[in-house]
């Protein structure tokens, strides 16, 4: 099953558009739910640069959902993430009809995709009301991808368009940071990122990595020494595979930090 543009939510009376790809038979199937990466200002789910590729996802047994969120160019942040989150409810909504584990639902992104999906790991709704409809649903998930990512808004030269009407820019920036909400209640989290990440510096994984490890949360933490700017590459699926199966069979994620060449 493939299907380009379903509306998983509607803001103003604009869809929000999403791909979505599942195995023909089986099920209940696992969710991969991805938010693509262009610093909240550019890019889109049929970029495969910044996105995944839900056939190939659906391909390993995955329901794949791919969006598309308000740009911060035309609705300032936290629009993007409000999308994101409208579309996790979306997801529990239509598990009957499309035969979705929801206890098996994990989000990826990266870059921009990966700070709001690491966001949704350490803050949840946080203060952000929820829009884009589906409502009354959870938005529950089980573990996050996150490659590239960004971690802390304040110490990124485009965490600068982060910018909340209305909101001092300096707190907002912090309260956009997943780094801030950091607990031992954090969901499960992959970090992936590349030392010659030339968007998103090394430094932002490591000191997310640090935070994490000292609040007692899962996580694991691939570092790469020369990859750049980290897409989610055949390298990176391989890897997200791994930490999946990890995360279903309930195995301890202490913090283990993998360093490859």
């Amino acid at each position: 099953m493939y299907h380009q543009d379903i509306v998983y939510g509607r803001v103003l009376g604009a869809g929000l558009l999403a791909d979505i790809a599942s195995p023909d038979d089986g099920g209940p199937f696992p969710v991969i739910l991805d938010v693509h990466g262009g610093r909240w200002i550019r890019s889109s789910k049929s970029n495969r640069d910044t996105a995944i590729d839900v056939q190939q996802w659906s391909g390993l047994g995955f329901f794949a959902m791919d969006i598309d969120y308000r740009l911060v160019t035309c609705t300032p942040a936290p629009a993007c993430y409000q999308d994101m989150q409208c579309a996790i409810r979306w997801v529990h909504a239509h598990a009957e009809q499309y035969n979705l584990d929801v206890d098996r639902i994990f989000l990826i992104g990266m870059s921009c995709g990966g700070h709001m999906v690491s966001l949704a790991a350490t803050l949840g709704d946080g203060k952000f009301a929820r829009t884009g409809g589906w409502e009354d649903q959870s938005n529950d998930f089980r573990a996050v991808i996150s490659s590239a990512g960004a971690y802390d808004l304040i110490k990124l030269d485009w965490g600068a368009g982060w910018m909340p009407i209305g909101e001092s820019w300096d707190s907002a920036r912090a309260y956009g940071s997943p780094i801030t909400h950091v607990s031992a209640e954090t969901k499960p989290l992959l970090i992936v990122h590349s030392d010659t990440d030339r968007s998103c510096p090394i430094q932002q994984a490591l000191e997310m990595a640090d935070a994490l490890s000292k609040a007692g949360a899962p996580f694991e933490f691939r570092h790469y020494t020369d990859r750049g700017h980290m897409g989610i590459t055949d390298e990176v699926i391989e890897a997200s595979i791994a930490f999946i199966e990890k995360v279903c069979n309930n195995e301890t994620l202490s913090g283990t930090r993998v360093d490859i060449d």
